[in-house]
């Protein structure tokens, strides 16, 4: 079995032969070929949006997914839900000496798979090899750009705004808990990594879209905590409206886990004008992503702060986590 050797960071030939016959192999593009230290590319638009992500996750494969999926899908959605269309990737990849090839070449399978599906182009990267037990096998970072469309605003967001969650909650979180750890719990739960511009783009055309956040780490909670604090508005959401798959609240009454804050890959906040939020839901629902998609709350200037109100009628304040109840989720 070929495995990463410290040699294949040094950047002479077997980095060379590295990047020709196993990143080239799966993510060839005209402007990655030419092994430039920089990309020359293209946009549409003198507005661009940019970010830039890490991936760590434990474990790199899991259900539903994987360390490169993840890398894709989530760069990709934070630039949706900001309004913009993905175009383009950078890709860095931190390796640990000794790490199987095979392994690496999935995770590349993956990547190229999720970009393909996404619309996106790697079109430059970098790689580093790293000691062994210095790397949990494999990090990933990326930079993505797209054409911003609709710019997104906390600063839009006001009192009478309806929110809106595109599918079920925690999924992710909780396939990531079961890979992680030997529970003895026998489930189906799978991540809901995905990208979502084939979902929310399109919303992008709705006059009453205002806002919109992928709940990755902390989950919808605590999307809804930072909204509540940046605007000094209040919202208020209902438990028995939010989306949760029976199993994975099952497992989250097991372990002592809630839903509201665990990550998901691949749904998103959304937040628009009351009048706007049942065309919204249409749409959403006419995706095969956006299928479990609903009404969860809305915007109140009445208080600030983040309510739940129970099945029960009873009330409880959500509110940020101090430390993250789920490390190394993506």
């Amino acid at each position: 079995m070929k495995k990463i050797g410290i040699g294949h960071g040094s950047g002479g030939r077997l980095m060379r032969r590295l990047i020709e016959e196993t990143f080239l192999k799966y993510l060839r593009s005209d402007e990655l070929s030419p092994l430039e230290d920089a990309a020359t590319v293209e946009l549409e638009t003198r507005k661009t949006a940019v970010t830039t992500d890490s991936y760590v996750v434990r474990p790199l494969f899991f259900p539903g997914g994987d360390i490169g999926k993840l890398s894709v899908c989530g760069t990709v959605n934070d630039l949706v839900v900001s309004g913009a269309a993905p175009a383009y990737l950078c890709l860095g990849v931190i390796l640990e000496e000794g790490f199987p090839v095979d392994r690496l070449e999935d995770i590349l399978k993956s990547i190229a798979a999720a970009s393909a599906e996404s619309g996106v182009r790697v079109v430059t990267g970098d790689t580093k090899v790293v000691e062994k037990n210095r790397c949990d096998g494999v990090y990933i970072n990326t930079t993505g750009m797209g054409e911003l469309i609709r710019p997104m605003s906390l600063s839009n967001v006001s009192a009478g705004d309806t929110v809106i969650v595109t599918g079920t909650v925690g999924d992710h979180g909780t396939a990531i808990a079961l890979a992680r750890h030997d529970f003895g719990i026998e489930s189906r739960v799978e991540s809901d990594c995905a990208s979502l511009n084939e979902l929310l783009v399109p919303l992008f055309e709705v006059e009453g879209l205002k806002w919109m956040r992928d709940p990755t780490r902390g989950g919808v909670a605590t999307v809804l905590a930072e909204l509540s604090e940046a605007t000094g508005l209040g919202v208020e959401v209902f438990e028995k409206r939010v989306p949760v798959r029976e199993d994975v609240r099952f497992i989250s009454d097991m372990l002592g886990y809630d839903p509201l804050y665990l990550a998901s890959e691949g749904r998103a906040v959304i937040v628009a004008a009351g009048e706007s939020a049942a065309r919204i839901l249409g749409m959403l629902k006419r995706h095969p992503l956006g299928e479990n998609a609903a009404v969860i709350g809305n915007i109140t200037g009445r208080f600030r702060g983040v309510r739940l109100k129970t099945p029960i009628g009873g009330e409880r304040l959500l509110e940020m986590l101090d430390e993250e109840m789920l490390p190394r989720i993506c």
